[in-house]
């Protein structure tokens, strides 16, 4: 993607909010079709980052280049604004029907009447709310309302959508309804976007790449498979789910495959280690395998624990099972599972996780 020309380009770009310094991104490029999920935690600087982008916050320093061309006050700015549309986490709706809140943006570009009803007929027929199209926008539930807030914004045919946490004022069934629908929105048109959020699940929905932010500053990106599977630093590694962070030391090292010492623990990891090293080790919780006993034929597991259940919190389909192996270990199971080891607290078990389901990184 690297060769590709960039849609939006960010350098150097700094911003301060009474008086405290909230983004400071050396560089961040983002590609025409590309979707980027834009993740931390809340007071980050995510909308930050979207304000700036959209031309709502003003630049400690930096410049935004769109197609190549630099943006500045009074050069360009009101042609790149027009090439963009930006949803917030409360939607923000005119005292008018859903037809006209959604026509709001394309009669200020003095569309013609004609289209303008195309255009509007066909947002609200994508987001699911043809049928609320003389209603009182005063009227609408929350999911109704952001459903109408993003059919206004799609209406213009952005070439950028920025979308500040969308989902997260609404109910689980109306989010997941918000966000397949938008999953095929910006499938279909194309349209390039940068959607904010602290859910990492609705970030692997929609996302082509993920971008991490630590303290207004840019800690990671990738695919959501790297970004998720091989965090760059311990920070992202929580973020991400994880779960499972250890300090261990290097303490042997040959033909790909290396140890390390974990609270009097040996685990056995592929890659190359250096012997000695101080790195940190990460395992997602659904890559431990919880069993009662040792297995009656070879495996290729090279990681095997015994351990006793210290805790069990059932989440949904899925449940977290906390094991005691001389080191803490988190296992993510099925409910099925859960009932066909009869597991409770106080079970004696064997947790077990294969060497390439390792995450190693070197201790900063």
């Amino acid at each position: 993607m690297s060769t590709i020309e960039p849609l939006l380009e960010i350098r150097n770009l700094t911003v301060a909010r009474g008086g405290s310094r909230v983004l400071q991104i050396p560089s961040f490029v983002l590609h025409a079709n590309e979707t980027v999920a834009l993740i931390g935690p809340n007071g980050t600087g995510k909308s930050s980052f979207l304000l700036a982008l959209a031309g709502l916050l003003p630049l400690e320093s930096g410049e935004i280049f769109y197609r190549k061309q630099a943006i500045v006050p009074g050069f360009g700015s009101n042609e790149y604004r027009r090439k963009l549309a930006m949803v917030f986490q409360e939607p923000l709706l005119f005292d008018t029907t859903v037809f006209n809140n959604v026509a709001a943006g394309l009669k200020l570009r003095h569309v013609n009447t004609r289209e303008i009803h195309e255009r509007v007929d066909a947002c609200l027929e994508r987001f699911s709310i043809a049928h609320l199209t003389d209603r009182s926008a005063r009227k609408l539930s929350g999911g109704e309302a952001q459903r109408t807030s993003l059919a206004r914004a799609f209406a213009t045919n952005p070439e950028v959508i920025l979308l500040d946490e969308p989902f997260v004022a609404l109910d689980p069934p109306a989010r997941q309804a918000l966000i397949i629908d938008l999953e095929h929105a910006l499938r279909e048109s194309g349209t390039t976007a940068i959607v904010t959020t602290h859910d990492q699940m609705d970030a692997l929905r929609l996302a082509d790449r993920m971008v991490v932010m630590q303290q207004g500053e840019i800690v990671q990106s990738g695919s959501p498979s790297a970004v998720n599977n091989q965090p760059a630093t311990e920070f992202v590694a929580t973020f991400v789910g994880m779960e499972n962070i250890f300090t261990g030391m290097v303490t042997e090292a040959d033909n790909g495959l290396f140890s390390v010492s974990v609270e009097g623990q040996t685990m056995q990891i592929m890659g190359d280690g250096v012997p000695h090293e101080s790195v940190v080790i990460c395992i997602r919780p659904e890559h431990v395998v919880v069993s009662l006993t040792n297995p009656e034929t070879p495996t290729s597991i090279r990681n095997i624990f015994p351990g006793t259940v210290s805790k069990i919190v059932q989440l949904g389909l899925f449940t977290k099972v906390y094991l005691d192996c001389g080191f803490p270990l988190i296992a993510s199971i099925t409910n099925q599972s859960l009932e066909s080891l009869e597991l409770r607290p106080g079970c004696q078990v064997l947790a077990s996780f294969k060497a390439t389901s390792v995450h190693v990184f070197r201790k900063g």
